[in-house]
């Protein structure tokens, strides 16, 4: 028997998630049933339980490909001196998941994914664990380019670099959130609205309030 090449096994994987996850992404994770895949991908079932043996792990497996994406790009930017703002980073992170991560699934319908996935970790404790696990090497990562911020004098060194990371994450978070629910939103806004409002100046002898 020929041996099947990683290249084979590698593209036949790729296919499977890229399926499933257009199917969650159309018609919801509880909504989809994994003969639904096996219709989407074309394969048999014993073809795609040899990777998946459930909806579960299919989803844990979207997930942590997801966050692998993420970890790319910052680790793209830490190799880069003056590193990315946030803007353009968040910019360059947001169109790799929501637009170019899955074959075939347009923006809005993978926004909805990421919601979904967001919500199953109330049930399921191995996928909570890949999102936190996720969230701490994202917030790790930010509070990273803080400091490089700091280094360039971009930022004062007053700014507690934790906050600024949770703050950028949520904004990421938030931008999902409203491409999952509204749709038509541009990358190109978000950046904008951020680079508007790093340029922002206090007036001299104008207090916060």
């Amino acid at each position: 028997m020929a041996r099947v090449s990683q290249q084979h096994l590698d593209a036949r994987r790729r296919q499977i998630l890229d399926g499933a996850a257009r199917c969650f992404a159309r018609n919801g994770f509880h909504a989809t049933s994994m003969q639904d895949v096996l219709s989407e991908v074309g394969l048999s079932a014993g073809a795609v339980y040899r990777y998946f043996r459930s909806k579960d792990e299919l989803i844990e497996a979207i997930a942590d490909e997801v966050f692998d994406v993420v970890r790319g790009a910052f680790t793209e930017a830490a190799r880069v001196d003056p590193p990315p703002t946030p803007d353009v980073l968040i910019g360059r992170v947001l169109r790799r998941v929501l637009y170019d991560h899955v074959e075939g699934a347009d923006g809005q319908a993978f926004a909805r994914l990421v919601i979904q996935v967001w919500t199953e970790t109330l049930r399921n404790e191995r996928l909570a664990t890949v999102l936190d696990e996720g969230y701490g090497t994202l917030r790790s990562a930010w509070v990273q380019l803080v400091e490089a911020y700091r280094a360039h004098g971009w930022m004062s060194d007053e700014a507690d670099a934790d906050h600024v990371a949770r703050t950028l994450i949520a904004t990421a978070q938030g931008f999902i959130t409203q491409q999952a629910l509204f749709g038509n939103v541009s990358v190109d806004v978000l950046e904008s609205g951020l680079r508007a409002v790093m340029s922002m100046e206090r007036a001299p002898g104008r207090d916060a309030g």
